[in-house]
């Protein structure tokens, strides 16, 4: 079985393979969602205004609203933006890995290395996960539902192939506490890159699972 580094490095060169180009509207469109993204988390959603989203992206107030609308439309965008990011490039990175510890590493790598990447986005995500409204936050949900169903079928594939009894609902939303809160603590002078910590996490909580429960066979 390959390690866990070596798993992780196989999916990263297969991601960035299998990466379309970027066209030129994309990247305009997330230089200014990542503005935007800054602005929110200097000033809050409540706090920002149309006019501070204009001068922190360079784009006019006229032309903000006139591709936007609202500064509700933005947050967003960067909320889909995010939560569709993280899944493509999970799913692409789960391609061809069978063994089920190893597809939850690469989930956890892969959660933790885009968050790292973007500190500012995950506060802005933590903070204002209620803001949106109507239609905007039932679509982000659907998302957020796809990758929560994500993570339950590979704890559900763990518990089959190892023979485990733990509830997978806890040991899911666990794993989200874990990984949703390194923000609040992770210090890249001091603390690891993505990668160690994916694995030294990674090493925590399967261990909590594979060892703190039963099998089948002993349950009595």
């Amino acid at each position: 079985m390959a390690s866990p580094s070596t798993a992780a490095r196989v999916s990263a060169r297969r991601y960035r393979a299998a990466s379309p180009p970027a066209t030129r509207f994309d990247k305009r469109l997330s230089e200014i969602l990542t503005h935007a993204t800054d602005v929110f988390c200097k000033k809050g959603y409540e706090g920002a205004s149309m006019r501070d989203l204009s001068r922190a992206s360079g784009m006019s107030l006229a032309g903000l609203y006139y591709y936007f609308e609202s500064k509700e439309r933005l947050l967003f965008l960067i909320q889909k933006h995010t939560f569709t990011t993280i899944v493509q490039r999970l799913k692409s990175r789960l391609q061809g890995i069978s063994d089920p510890e190893q597809r939850i590493r690469i989930f956890i790598l892969n959660h933790l290395e885009y968050f790292l990447a973007n500190q500012a986005g995950m506060k802005v995500l933590s903070h204002e996960a209620e803001a949106l409204k109507n239609g905007f936050a039932s679509e982000v949900a659907a998302i957020k539902r796809e990758y929560y169903r994500i993570c339950v079928g590979l704890l559900d594939d763990l518990k089959r192939d190892r023979g485990l009894q733990f509830s997978t609902r806890i040991a899911v939303l666990s794993l989200f506490g874990m990984m949703n809160w390194i923000y609040t603590w992770h210090n890249p002078k001091v603390d690891a890159d993505a990668e160690q910590i994916a694995r030294e996490m990674g090493d925590v909580f399967l261990r909590g699972v594979m060892n703190g429960t039963r099998t089948r066979r002993d349950v009595r």
